[in-house]
């Protein structure tokens, strides 16, 4: 009966997100400039538009692509496995660390100090933080933006580990670990392609919204200065 209702979901998902897709191309064939100002207003929701050297004709004109539908797609079909939500227990999920060591996530945690786990790509006095490396929203051989590091879907866990240097010679300042090849993390917190979480003593105290669009970092910053 569950796997019935699932398939009945992403075929429900399956022919959503088509339609949008084939709307959005269209009207980006009939009415360019309209589109284009669009998508750039969606842009200033997230970091799009704050890079210089990064501008709308590196990654807007991929929106509405087939490659664009795969990714959404499984990034909707990913939510369907979320098993976080505030208020309730925190899925203890494995993830990997430079050294090769498969750690849970609870290992992070110092008693009961919140944990800030930070999945995709900072009050250390009162909190702890932790990024996960997870799949690429954006791999070369995926849905691609030009002008971006050229980094592949990561086919094995060294691919993955080689892909999060790039992310720690930017010196983060807390530990990186890396998702397992299975995924684990990010389905079960319906991570992809980033997004923000504070857990406490076990539990999800905060789930933030999906990024690029709703990744709010501010939202941690204003929950953290009511636990000083």
């Amino acid at each position: 009966m569950f796997s019935i209702r699932l398939l009945l979901q992403k075929t429900l998902i399956l022919l959503h997100v088509t339609a949008s897709v084939v709307v959005g191309k269209t009207l980006m064939v009939l009415f360019p400039n309209t589109m284009k100002r669009h998508i750039l207003k969606q842009g200033e929701k997230s970091r799009m538009n704050q890079n210089p050297k990064f501008s709308y004709e590196n990654w807007g004109p991929t929106f509405f692509s087939f490659q664009y539908l795969l990714f959404v797609l499984k990034v909707k079909w990913k939510r369907l496995e979320d098993e976080a939500y505030e208020g309730r227990p925190a899925p203890n999920t494995p993830v990997v660390t430079s050294q090769g060591d498969v750690r849970l996530l609870f290992d992070f945690m110092r008693g009961n100090r919140p944990l800030i786990l930070n999945f995709g790509s900072y009050f250390s006095s009162i909190a702890d933080f932790l990024i996960i490396y997870i799949e690429e929203a954006h791999a070369a051989d995926g849905w691609a933006f030009k002008n971006n590091i050229v980094i592949k879907n990561h086919r094995s866990l060294e691919d993955r580990k080689i892909a999060a240097q790039f992310l720690q010679k930017n010196n983060p300042l807390c530990p990186v670990v890396l998702d397992t090849m299975e995924n684990l993390s990010s389905s079960k917190y319906a991570a992809l392609p980033e997004r923000l979480y504070l857990l406490q003593e076990g539990k999800v105290i905060y789930k933030g919204g999906v990024g690029p669009w709703n990744y709010h970092p501010q939202e941690i910053r204003t929950i953290l200065e009511k636990l000083k």
